[in-house]
């Protein structure tokens, strides 16, 4: 009886154990899910300004990193080349069990048999050979051209870089004003839904009033349900386009992001064609970069070409030779090679033809990247000057479409006019509305597209 009671006591608390247990672990998973809705309803945010933003391109940008590694590749293939011109040392340790046949060194069996040796092959022996050795090259101007060519090699990849972080800063500059113009898009929607919510009441108050139809109500409402749609499109939009700007900053989708910044207006200050491209000339990157090509291209010619001139390179050992490594003796040699290349069945010539090719393609690249930066500002600039005045012309635009509406309201309240004037005021107002928009994005869009044409984008920031 007192074993049956004390079994039953027993599993009593072994039950309490295990439900305790459980119901621990059920409310710390219950949590972590808590705790994952919540972040997934109310994700981190971060703020940034369109100079954070940038910054943060830089930073963290794919291509930006991939091209810093390209730098240490470049310089590490400098290294190597400038290690064909140092000293290379090096050393062994041999030891090996070995016959030697007398007959082979010319000895005949009897002379053998003279110096009182019954066969020509030896017994068995051991040698141990210790030795360091050292290769200097003294002269080549194949291997001189090749180093310069590497060195010349860092300069397009760090000016390579400098290219890509510009084009980064650039593009993230747009893809910011890209999603600046979304978020003025979505208050613009915001605020023709504001405007058919007003007209659709007006509407209604005068329909009690027996002043006007149903089908003025019905009109307001159309154009209610119209502007509610547009305003989903316009999320989307904006939705899409911070998707974007996450996506060049490389960060993690999950961020809640919130631009700072606004589309405004800044006056340009008036600048010449020549002047600006003047400044092009002498600030683009890739001017610079492809004049450095062209130097890699010549310095590796001249290195195929000396090829063909000889070489001269300093040899020497020092070590130990013995049948016992207690009785090594040391030796030692040195001596100069002297190397002619006379002929290796073309290839030499096929490396300086492909070579000579590459210059050739390098010079007209030049050509092609100088009339891009000439194209480029031509353009930015047109560019500019229209953005500029269509900044002023919608800004009127809008004006007028307001004062439109105004007096269409009026009319409409007054009982002389039905609500059609009303609503193509209002549709009237929303194109000024996105006209202004467009235009405020085309003009900072000009101003980047400018200051990158002229190699200048980081003072635009």
């Amino acid at each position: 009886m007192r074993v049956s009671q004390s079994i039953r006591i027993h599993s009593l608390v072994v039950w309490r154990v295990v439900s305790l247990v459980l119901a621990t672990v059920i409310c710390g998973t219950a949590t972590e899910l808590v705790s994952a809705e919540e972040s997934e309803r109310n994700p981190p945010e971060l703020k940034l300004s369109l100079r954070e933003a940038i910054q943060a391109a830089i930073d963290n940008n794919v291509n930006v990193r991939l091209l810093k590694e390209r730098i240490a590749a470049a310089q590490s293939q400098a290294n190597t080349s400038l290690g064909a011109l140092l000293p290379n040392v090096g050393g062994y340790l041999n030891g090996r069990n070995q016959t030697v046949n007398l007959a082979a060194f010319g000895l005949p069996a009897d002379r053998l048999a003279g110096l009182g040796l019954t066969r020509s092959v030896t017994d068995p022996f051991e040698v141990y050979d210790a030795r360091a050795t050292l290769v200097q090259n003294i002269f080549s101007l194949s291997l001189i051209q090749r180093w310069r060519a590497a060195r010349t090699g860092v300069d397009v990849a760090t000016l390579e870089a400098e290219v890509t972080k510009r084009d980064v800063m650039a593009m993230v500059g747009l893809l910011y004003i890209e999603a600046l113009r979304a978020d003025e898009a979505v208050k613009a929607r915001q605020a023709d839904i504001d405007l058919s919510q007003k007209l659709l009441k007006l509407a209604r108050d005068r329909k009690a009033a027996g002043i006007a139809t149903g089908l003025d109500v019905t009109r307001e409402e159309v154009q209610l349900e119209n502007n509610k749609q547009r305003l989903l499109v316009s999320q989307n939009e904006q939705e899409s386009a911070r998707l974007n700007v996450i996506r060049a900053l490389g960060i993690a989708f999950d961020v809640r992001l919130t631009l700072t910044d606004e589309l405004k207006f800044i006056p340009p200050e008036p600048l010449r064609t020549e002047e600006a491209l003047t400044v092009a000339r002498e600030q683009r990157v890739e001017l610079r970069a492809q004049e450095s090509r062209q130097r890699l291209a010549a310095l590796s010619l001249s290195s195929v070409t000396s090829e063909r001139i000889p070489s001269l390179s300093l040899t020497g050992d020092y070590g130990w030779i013995g049948l016992k490594p207690e009785d090594a003796l040391a030796t030692r040699s040195i001596g100069l090679t002297f190397s002619i290349p006379i002929f290796d069945g073309g290839q030499r010539e096929g490396r300086i033809s492909e070579t000579r090719s590459r210059v050739r393609q390098e010079s007209i690249r030049m050509k092609d990247v100088s009339d891009q930066v000439t194209l480029e500002v031509r353009n930015a600039l047109l560019t500019l000057e229209s953005s500029t005045q269509q900044v002023a012309v919608s800004e009127k635009g809008l004006e007028l479409a307001l004062k439109e509406l105004t007096f269409a309201k009026d009319r409409f309240a007054a009982g002389l006019t039905t609500n059609i004037e009303v609503t193509n005021a209002q549709t009237s107002v929303a194109r000024a509305r996105d006209n202004q928009i467009e235009a405020l994005f085309r003009f900072n869009a000009s101003r980047i597209n400018l200051a990158r044409a002229k190699g200048e984008i980081e003072k635009l920031f």
